[in-house]
């Protein structure tokens, strides 16, 4: 009985009035009765540590009390299950059961587990509860085979990421197979993050959405819709040409994530430069948008991104184009220095940068100090701005598209100006 002090006792009565306000709030509306609720659940939870608490070595005497409760909950979920209800009405199944085992857990919890345990296990169940419409809705809104792809990715991520070696496995480059994967991962999560909201919430109503989203997953590719949308809808030609700059805003920060991730200490040295390039794109996106044509009526940008980052091919060609950037990187740098470095950044910034910048982040290029990783990340970016440049002329035409293409050009100088002047430092 030493387990049961006042100060787990009085956490315990306050998880689970909580825990039963909750779960009558959410029921009360209705007519039915259900078991638990504001008083039953505190006292199924007393129950619950007190039987732990008499003979906590083998829990017999909890293992019975919760035989009891599940005797006495199987009559409501026979009914429950057994009962015709109007299309329109839903069941709440397994749920009510679920919520009075889950109080009568909390108390065991509460003794054996520091304080945020219980507490994060309450607010949880109380979460879902809430949430019971909106998860049904999300998961009515999820097709299938995303779910599939989904499930194939946690299986790549959880079991195959830990047993991969994290030794280098050839002279040829120092980054390990461990790394390689570590990095297929963490782009392609937060890829799929901003695809799903993409997906799920009404990015189509908005180009701002659309934008912001999309420079997450993609500005490259976010380009390309834009301006092909732009080419069917001069019309709203400001909107268009703004949300392309936006895009871009947007990446800048999405490299300091992925670098944060990886090189926390490089990170905060690009912290600066890349927050520079993000307000000036989004001052270039609101200029774009304040000095057009008023909008039309045309037809905003409705299209997702193009492919789910999940998908298994789309993470074996992301791995193979890290293994290759690397190998090539370390051969330059051997061969030429940094600038052999620098040059290999401004090729590679014309294709997908995420695999040379990853490789710079985790040490892929051997002896190339913090300052040059910095300057080869700002000119891989500009290169890159630089395609999306042509992109716009070549998906829409330069009369459409002049305003994005002006801004993306300044962006590139603004990015090569950093880096020069970054370099410049380095040299002297």
């Amino acid at each position: 009985m030493q387990l049961l002090s006042l100060e787990k006792m009085g956490i315990l009565v306050g998880l689970s009035f909580f825990f039963g306000l909750s779960f009558e709030g959410f029921y009360g509306k209705s007519a039915r009765s259900r078991p638990g609720g504001i008083r039953t659940f505190p006292l199924i939870s007393l129950c619950g540590a007190i039987l732990y608490a008499l003979e906590p070595k083998f829990a017999m005497a909890f293992c019975v009390g919760l035989i009891v409760l599940g005797v006495w909950l199987y009559p409501y979920y026979q009914a429950e299950v057994a009962q015709k209800r109007p299309a329109d009405e839903s069941a709440d199944g397994i749920m009510v059961p679920l919520c009075n085992v889950v109080a009568y857990l909390l108390g065991p919890v509460t003794l054996l587990q520091p304080p945020w345990f219980p507490i994060g296990l309450t607010v949880a169940a109380v979460l879902m509860l809430r949430a019971r419409d909106r998860l049904h809705t999300l998961a009515k809104s999820i097709p299938g085979q995303e779910i599939i792809t989904l499930a194939q990715f946690l299986v790549l991520a959880g079991v195959v990421l830990p047993l991969l070696p994290n030794k280098p496995v050839t002279e040829l480059t120092a980054i390990t197979p461990f790394q390689v994967w570590l990095a297929v991962v963490v782009v392609s999560s937060l890829s799929y993050g901003s695809y799903l909201l993409h997906k799920l919430l009404p990015a189509g109503e908005s180009l701002f959405l659309t934008s912001v989203l999309g420079g997450l997953y993609s500005s490259t590719a976010t380009t390309v819709v834009l301006a092909r949308q732009l080419k069917r809808d001069p019309s709203n030609r400001h909107e268009f040409q703004s949300g392309i700059v936006l895009a871009t805003a947007l990446m800048y920060l999405r490299l300091g994530v992925v670098v944060a991730i990886f090189n926390l200490p490089l990170a905060f040295r690009l912290a600066v430069p890349l927050a520079t390039l993000a307000a000036v794109g989004g001052g270039l996106s609101a200029a774009c948008l304040w000095l057009g044509r008023p909008a039309g009526h045309g037809e905003h940008a409705a299209a997702p991104p193009p492919g789910n980052p999940l998908e298994l091919p789309a993470a074996v060609v992301f791995a193979v184009l890290f293994v290759v950037t690397s190998v090539g990187s370390m051969w330059v740098k051997k061969r030429f220095g940094d600038i052999g470095v620098y040059w290999l950044a401004g090729i590679v910034g014309v294709t997908d940068i995420d695999p040379f910048v990853l490789n710079v982040a985790q040490g892929g290029v051997a002896g190339l100090d913090q300052t040059a990783m910095v300057v080869a990340i700002l000119i891989a970016a500009s290169s890159n701005n630089t395609l999306k440049a042509i992109y716009s002329i070549i998906f829409s035409g330069w009369r459409r598209s002049w305003r994005s293409v002006i801004s993306l050009s300044a962006l590139t100088i603004l990015g090569g100006v950093e880096a020069a002047w970054l370099a410049s430092g380095l040299n002297s």
